[in-house]
C-alpha cells in the first residue's frame, strides 16, 4: 500500500487489481492510497456481490468491478489500449503466462506489482517445473528466496525487452511462501541492460559462488576447492543479476509509513533500502560458521571488515543473517576467522 501512496503522491493513480478476491486491497487503494480510479476484478462470479459490497465506500470514485478471467480482462484492455499506473497481479501459483498482456496494461513509468506463490520450482526443489514455468535452471542455493526473486525478475525483464521496453526493479522481498516484486516499466530499454541477465554458480563442496552475465559468458573459473578433482558447479539461470531495490523509492515509502504500517514492516523497508541487491552472491553467516567450525560472526562486523579491505559488502535485506559481497570466497572465510580470533583474544 505504501507503493500506491508513493505513486499517488507523484500524480494521478489508476489501479487495476486483477485478482481482487473479496476486494480488501482494492478498498485500501482507494481509502489509504488515494487512487482516483480503481478496477477490481476476480474470476469467481459468485464472489462479485461480495466484492461490490465491500467496495461501496468507493462508490464516489471511478470504480469498476468485474468477474472475468485475468486473460480476458487484459486482452480487452490491450484491444482498447487502456493502461494503468499500477497493475496488481497477485497470482496463485506462477504468473508467467499473464506477463505479456499484464505489461501491456502498464502505462510508461507505471508499475507492475507481481506476486507468485510458486515456491518449489524457483528455489531449486522442482527442477523440471522451473524449466516449464520460468524457462530457467534452478538449483538448491543458500539464498533460495533471492534466487526465486531473481528468476521472477528475469522473466519480467525478458518479456518487457521482447516488447521493446525496459524495466527498473523497485523492490523484491519474500517471507518464504510468496515472492513479491515491483517493477517500473520504461518506455525505452536502458543502455546495456541486457548485461543484467546472467547465471549464478555455486560449489556445494567449498561454498564458493560465481556470477556471469550472459553477454560475457565464459568458462567458469576454478572454485576454491583447490587441487584435486573439481566439484561440479550447481548453475542457476538465466536470472536477473542486477540490483533488486531502489533506495530512493523505498525512502519515499518509509516517509509515508507513519501510522500506516506496523514496526516489522518498517524494519523490512529499512533493511531493503540498505541493501541494493547486488552483487548476486550471498552466504548465511551460519554456513560460514559451520565451514570454519566457529560461532556465527556478527553480521555488522563482517560487513564492516570486508568494506575496510576495499570490497563491496552488505547485510542482505531479502534473507536475514546473510552477507552479500563481491569479495573472493577465501577472503570472506579468512575475514570470519580473523574476527573470531580477535573476539577470542578480547574475551581473554
Amino acid at each position: 500500500m505504501l507503493l500506491a501512496r508513493t505513486l499517488a503522491a507523484q500524480g494521478s493513480l489508476q489501479v487495476l487489481d486483477l485478482m481482487a478476491g473479496c476486494g480488501i486491497r482494492a478498498l485500501r487503494y482507494g481509502l489509504e492510497a488515494g487512487a482516483e480510479a480503481i478496477w477490481a476484478n476476480d474470476a469467481d462470479s459468485d464472489r462479485l456481490p461480495l466484492l461490490q459490497g465491500n467496495l461501496e465506500p468507493l462508490a464516489a470514485r471511478q470504480l469498476r468491478t468485474t468477474a472475468c478471467t485475468a486473460q480476458q480482462l487484459l486482452a480487452d484492455c490491450y484491444q482498447r489500449q487502456e493502461r494503468f499506473a499500477l497493475v496488481d497481479l497477485d497470482a496463485f501459483g506462477c504468473p508467467t503466462a499473464l506477463l505479456p498482456l499484464a505489461l501491456e496494461a502498464v502505462s510508461f513509468g507505471g508499475v507492475l506489482y507481481l506476486a507468485s506463490t510458486d515456491g518449489r520450482s524457483p528455489t531449486g526443489h522442482d527442477r523440471p517445473a522451473a524449466i516449464r514455468h520460468w524457462g530457467a535452471a534452478a538449483r538448491a542455493h543458500p539464498a533460495s528466496w533471492e534466487l526465486a526473486l531473481r528468476l521472477q525478475l528475469a522473466v519480467v525483464a525478458r518479456t518487457a525487452w521482447a516488447l521493446g521496453r525496459g524495466v527498473e526493479p523497485l523492490f523484491a522481498f519474500s517471507e518464504g511462501r510468496t515472492f513479491r516484486t515491483a517493477v517500473r516499466l520504461l518506455r525505452q530499454l536502458p543502455a546495456e541492460q541486457e548485461r543484467q541477465l546472467g547465471m549464478v554458480a555455486l560449489c556445494h563442496r567449498c561454498g564458493d559462488q560465481q556470477v556471469q552475465s550472459l553477454l560475457r559468458l565464459r568458462p567458469w573459473a576454478a572454485c576454491a576447492c583447490g587441487a584435486g578433482e573439481p566439484s561440479p558447479l550447481a548453475i542457476s539461470g538465466p536470472l536477473w543479476i542486477g540490483p533488486l531495490q531502489h533506495a530512493g523509492l523505498l525512502g519515499q515509502m518509509e516517509a509515508l509509513a507513519d501510522g500506516l504500517v506496523a514496526r516489522p514492516s518498517r524494519k523490512l523497508l529499512q533493511a531493503l533500502a540498505a541493501d541494493p541487491g547486488e552483487p548476486a552472491r550471498c552466504w548465511p553467516t551460519a554456513e560460514l560458521a559451520r565451514r570454519l567450525q566457529l560461532g556465527p560472526p556478527p553480521l555488522a562486523r563482517l560487513v564492516e571488515a570486508l568494506r575496510s579491505q576495499g570490497h563491496q559488502a552488505w547485510a542482505s535485506g531479502v534473507m536475514a543473517g546473510q552477507v552479500r559481497s563481491d569479495a573472493p570466497w577465501p577472503v570472506i572465510l579468512q575475514t570470519v576467522q580473523e574476527l573470531a580470533t580477535r573476539a577470542g583474544a578480547t574475551a581473554k
